[in-house]
């Protein structure tokens, strides 16, 4: 990809495009679907089903030992890690109880709306819509804005590679991506090749020069989540809409609000 000039807004929507292309394809070519069911084990690894294969080949005494302690060395990994996050996140050792124990259900019931029942993806989605965005097409009144003092004029410098890095670098590899699936496991592996984040910046150069935000940018998923600690869920109001944004375009904001 060819970065170094970016002279308008069609030639950044085009570069942006194609990097969202390339990934897209990335995804498809290397991602595997994983079976879940009742009897998966999250701790369960690649190395465990090598070893388990092997035993079933031969069916010797040695490689059932051997799988024995594979099983047991991915678990131990699997809690080790349970416990640092818990560890690093300052909480008690009793939160332990809640990721081991059986995850109990809120009682729920069908949303309603108006009196009535959301009993179709579509009159659901008019109930979340109408609940979450109660502020769109409001009036607003921007007289208010003369009344702030006026500052003096800062110069903007281009982005420099500390700044990526250092923004990348508080970024928790367990986030749950947006929609192109790029994680921050991926993103910063990628930007510690040079040429990557020399294209990324000047990307992000771009933006602000021509004063436009791509709409490769503003893709996104929403996930609708419970409010802990409700008696009932028949309502829209005791869920929360989470927005996942993707991974490159979180980055260049939190770039831009480390910079503010």
């Amino acid at each position: 990809m060819d970065t170094s000039v970016i002279g308008n807004s069609d030639k950044l929507e085009s570069i942006v495009n194609q990097l969202g292309m390339i990934i897209d394809q990335a995804w498809k070519k290397n991602a595997k679907k994983s079976r879940t069911s009742k009897h998966s084990k999250q701790w369960w690894t690649n190395d465990c089903s090598q070893s388990l294969n092997n035993y079933r080949a031969s069916r010797s005494l040695e490689n059932w030992k051997n799988f024995k302690k594979v099983v047991k060395n991915a678990k131990r990994s699997l809690f080790d890690t349970k416990i640092q996050e818990i560890t690093n996140k300052r909480k008690g050792p009793w939160k332990l109880m809640n990721w081991i124990n059986r995850y109990k259900l809120s009682a729920t019931k069908a949303i309603k709306h108006n009196g009535f029942p959301c009993l179709f993806p579509e009159s659901l989605w008019d109930t979340l819509h109408n609940t979450f965005n109660t502020t769109l097409h409001r009036q607003v009144d921007l007289d208010i804005l003369n009344e702030i003092n006026c500052k003096p004029t800062s110069q903007w410098f281009l982005f420099s590679k500390e700044e990526f890095m250092q923004a990348i670098s508080k970024c928790n590899n367990s986030s749950i991506p947006g929609p192109n699936k790029l994680s921050w496991c991926y993103l910063k592996f990628i930007i510690n090749q040079d040429k990557c984040l020399v294209n990324i910046i000047n990307i992000a150069n771009a933006c602000f020069n021509l004063g436009h935000w791509p709409n490769y940018f503003k893709y996104l998923s929403t996930i609708i989540i419970f409010k802990p600690n409700k008696t009932l869920y028949d309502q829209a109001k005791p869920f929360c809409p989470i927005v996942l944004l993707n991974t490159l375009d979180e980055l260049i904001e939190k770039v831009i609000t480390e910079r503010l």
